[in-house]
């Protein structure tokens, strides 16, 4: 995924739809028993997390930028701030546009 892109991914106020799906009622039930156990407020959370890791997976995937999403899942896990992350991101982009 482009740094832009990624950029983009992280901002907080980014606008939301609201979706409909059906999920088996014992999924949904463990979903919101485990979400609490990983640290989510609730099982929606949990349901956006995994939604959004299996995308930036196949978007690893099919686009071929591995690296840079392994980095920022890193800092993540570190507990880097969002606004840190962020901040870099758009500073390593910059710096590509100039050099490029």
């Amino acid at each position: 995924m482009k740094i832009s892109k990624l950029s983009q991914r992280l901002q907080k106020d980014r606008p939301m739809t609201m979706v409909s799906i059906r999920i088996p009622e014992d999924v949904l039930e463990d979903l919101k028993r485990v979400a609490p156990m990983l640290g989510f407020s609730g099982y929606q959370a949990l349901i956006k997390a995994y939604i959004g890791q299996g995308l930036r997976s196949d978007l690893e995937r099919l686009e071929g930028n591995v690296e840079l999403t392994a980095l920022v899942e890193s800092l993540r896990k570190k507990g880097v701030a969002e606004e840190v992350i962020t901040s870099a991101l758009a500073e390593a982009q910059s710096a590509l546009q100039v050099a490029g």
